[in-house]
């Protein structure tokens, strides 16, 4: 402090014993120092004084010196030591930390450094500037600079990266720091890209393709792979913000074989189980974890996400993932992320799922690693957040994988095979019985994936049979789920896990309907439910959801129930419930928080268990029909008469809606034929136009050769010329045999075309007469609803007649 004391007495001048100059008065001279003095010495020492000064008097040094401190940057660029005590000055002067000098100063407030902050961007040449002074190799220099950029992205983080944007050669400048050999540099520089690639797609791509991946691949591999420090999982935080929702990127990633190189970097050591990992191994395998999956994610095109997917076959990736996920001693949360990784990697892909459900666990006996998962799954004394990702894998497993499906259908199904072994079916059948409701809604979700757009499976379902005790006969699972549904301590969340399965069940299939249907008070206690006059937000999200179960009865009925019709059950609902109260209690669901979090993508993503409620593709298929039951049953209700129709003639007029349907279909296929057949002539007409002035040119061009070798012959009877001219002649005949062949040939490419031509002609003109296919299928919808309309008329003089007193057996009715 004597030293500091001693050099501002220097700097400005002793005052005199009497005066105390305060810390502003202080601040406006060094600050006039700095911006008059003509000798460099004095300008530096000024500066010395300020960076001195700035943490206890930030306020005064940036208000008065920050145009005199910007002088300094523009004027005295030669001098790196002056240079860096501005840099140093400024850094202060934004910072946003509050430092222990000014904790004393009332008038310092929380957003000072912002303030300043935007006086400096005011001229986007001074952000320049700074970035030129990354160019300087000085340490004094180059340091304070990337410093200053980092707290100037963290007040104003938009507008710098606009600056950076427009700015030449700026990222190719910070991506240079990455090489630099001190090693303060280059991690202080990490940090500035990582702050600087957040959130701009087309800064991320500029630095991608910058050589970023190799740069940040050799960090890696200098501090040590995955055992290295903090560096490294800097390193793989910046390469998860250059690859996260940026698809150029993520195919630059997958082109530039970086996948094969992140590959090895996921093979466990062999000691892991008595040393375990360290906690920074852990946060590094974490980020490789994400990267892995910011390729794949399901938000991701699927043309990357399917290039991706092979290559982490092909490569070993997702073999290594697999062998940490049956290993041992892996910490819970490494072991959660990995399942997910996993799940989304054979997400969609027929290959990758069938080799994840060969791989076999090391157990004793050997079971399929997925046995082993759903263990995990409904097994209450499991950590939630692993259960959630188990469930989710098996999600993956199942997603748009038809023989994953049937095999898990399959395990419940009756056979001869070992009934000792234990099975997928087995462990949900158990959890969808447990008396842990989360087990429940584990079981009820794992089944409902196993039946998502796979009608084959929702029939052969139907088959299993429960043997409730030992003495009873067994009764189907869906009558189960049914008589669990109707007990009153059945939990909430269990319910909402068995009404997601029976309507997902039940919808596209009429046999499950039946089923249902048949199944004793099902529909006394839907309408129950709908009719409840519950306040409590999770009673709505039941009864909404039995309303929904109400609506897929109603539009997947084959009317074979007694009783249960589609028009006994509209209106059994309008005279119960009523058509306004339906539609508000449908409504219900979507209105749900629980709706709107699960909706937004495949992967479970709760805080605690009671969060869980609805699931992703259960919220799809719901978007998918509410407005389709909403529109069937207020049309039943409005218009009871089309309900009317007779068997013959709702048939009938199915007939004629797939009529229709196959003309449609053969008329747009037509259409496009013409439209094809019209390009291929206007193709043919713009070759035939070529072909045609290319053969103008070459007869042209004969023609002139045959006057210049009829000149050459007759004009020239020199001997001593008589040799050239012989060679002259040789050499035009040849030339004019050529041009004579190419002309023929082009002729007959003209002919073709030609031919071509009319053909496409001939068939242009056939298509023209698709017009009468138009009215044809105009008539045939005329003649529809003609159809109708005359059954109504017939149904209600049929029903006149009865009135009257009048006896009507079938036969009259045919007969009218």
């Amino acid at each position: 402090m004597d030293f500091l004391k001693s050099g501002l007495k220097s700097v400005l001048g002793a005052p005199e014993p009497e005066e105390q100059q305060s810390g502003a008065e202080t601040v406006e001279r060094l600050v006039d120092r700095v911006a008059t003095a003509t000798l460099l010495d004095d300008r530096r020492d000024a500066c010395r004084a300020l960076k001195a000064l700035s943490r206890k008097y930030r306020i005064e040094v940036g208000a008065q010196g920050m145009p005199a401190l910007l002088q300094v940057l523009q004027m005295d660029k030669a001098d790196c030591e002056i240079i860096g005590y501005a840099l140093d000055t400024l850094c202060n002067v934004t910072s946003q930390e509050q430092f222990d000098e000014e904790a004393d100063n009332p008038t310092v407030t929380v957003n000072v450094g912002e303030q300043f902050t935007e006086m400096f961007i005011k001229s986007q040449e001074n952000v320049t500037v700074v970035l030129d002074f990354l160019e300087e190799f000085e340490f004094k220099v180059r340091w304070p600079a990337i410093k200053l950029l980092t707290g100037l992205l963290a007040n104003k983080h938009k507008e710098i990266q606009e600056i950076v944007l427009v700015s030449p050669m700026a990222v190719s400048k910070l991506m240079d720091l990455l090489i630099d050999s001190r090693e303060v540099i280059r991690n202080d520089a990490l940090l500035l890209l990582i702050q600087l690639t957040k959130g701009n797609a087309n800064i991320q791509k500029i630095v991608a393709f910058e050589s970023a991946f190799d740069r940040l691949f050799d960090v890696i591999r200098e501090e040590g792979g995955t055992d290295g420090g903090i560096v490294v999982e800097d390193c793989l935080i910046l390469m998860l913000n250059l690859l996260r929702n940026n698809s150029s990127n993520q195919q630059f990633f997958k082109e530039g074989s970086y996948i094969q190189r992140l590959a090895p970097m996921f093979i466990m050591p062999p000691e892991i189980d008595e040393v375990g990992l360290s906690p920074q191994k852990v946060s590094n395998m974490h980020c490789m974890l994400q990267i892995v999956r910011a390729l794949v994610s399901p938000s991701n095109s699927q043309v990357n996400i399917s290039s991706c997917q092979k290559t982490m076959r092909t490569c070993g990736l997702l073999e290594a993932m697999c062998n940490i996920l049956m290993g041992s001693g892996v910490p819970a949360e490494i072991l959660s992320e990995t399942i997910n990784c996993v799940g989304e990697v054979i997400r969609g892909d027929m290959t990758n799922q069938e080799y994840f459900g060969s791989i076999m666990a090391p157990s004793n006996p050997p079971r399929p690693a997925i046995v082993v998962l759903l263990m995990s799954m409904v097994n209450e004394k499991q950590p939630l957040a692993l259960r959630c990702s188990v469930l989710y894998c098996f999600e993956c497993f199942l997603y748009r994988n038809e023989i994953g499906q049937t095999n898990l259908i399959q395990t419940l199904l009756p056979s001869s095979s070992d009934v000792s072994t234990l099975t997928a079916g087995q462990l949900l059948c158990g959890g969808l019985f447990s008396t842990d409701s989360l087990a429940n809604w584990f079981a009820s979700v794992s089944l409902m994936h196993g039946l998502i757009e796979n009608p084959v499976q929702k029939e052969q379902l139907l088959r299993v049979l429960l043997a409730t005790s030992v003495n009873s006969s067994p009764i189907s699972l869906l009558q189960q789920c049914t008589t669990l549904l109707q007990q009153g301590n059945y939990k909430f969340q269990s319910k909402i896990g068995l009404l997601m399965l029976l309507s997902t069940w039940q919808c596209h299939c009429q046999l499950a309907v039946k089923a249902f249907l048949s199944a004793p008070g099902s529909i006394a206690y839907l309408i129950a439910q709908i009719s409840a006059n519950e306040h409590d937000e999770n009673e709505f999200l039941v009864q909404g959801l039995c309303a929904f179960l109400m609506g897929i009865c109603i539009q997947f009925n084959d009317n074979s129930v007694t009783n249960y019709k589609r028009e006994d059950l509209c209106q059994l609902l309008v005279k119960r419930i009523g058509l306004e109260l339906y539609n508000k209690k449908l409504g219900e669901v979507s209105k749900h928080e629980s709706y709107s979090r699960a909706a937004k993508q495949p992967q479970i993503n709760i805080k605690n268990a009671g969060d869980l409620m609805l699931d992703f593709e259960f919220c799809k298929l719901f978007k998918a029909l509410e407005a389709v039951i909403v529109k069937t049953v207020s049309g039943i209700g409005k218009e009871p008469n089309l309900t009317e129709l007779s068997h013959e003639a709702s048939g009938l007029v199915g007939q004629y809606k797939d009529i229709i349907r196959e003309q449609d279909y053969k008329l747009q296929t037509l259409q496009d034929s013409i439209k094809i057949s019209r390009d291929e002539v206007e193709a043919l007409k713009i070759q035939l136009a070529e072909a045609q002035q290319t053969n103008s040119q070459l007869y042209d061009q004969n023609v002139l050769l045959k006057a210049q070798l009829s000149a050459t012959t007759g004009g020239h009877h020199q001997n001593n010329n008589t040799e050239k001219l012989r060679k002259d002649s040789i050499s035009q005949n040849t030339q004019i045999s050529f041009y004579e062949s190419e002309n023929s040939r082009l002729v007959k490419e003209v002919d073709l075309l030609n031919s071509k031509l009319n053909e496409a002609l001939e068939m242009t003109e056939q298509s023209l007469h698709l017009s009468e296919m138009g009215r044809l299928r105009k008539d045939q919808e005329d003649l529809m609803e003609l159809l109708t309309d005359q059954e109504s008329k017939i149904n209600k003089y049929r029903a006149r007649l009865v009135e009257l007193g009048h006896s009507v057996t079938d036969d009259d009715s045919d007969e009218e």
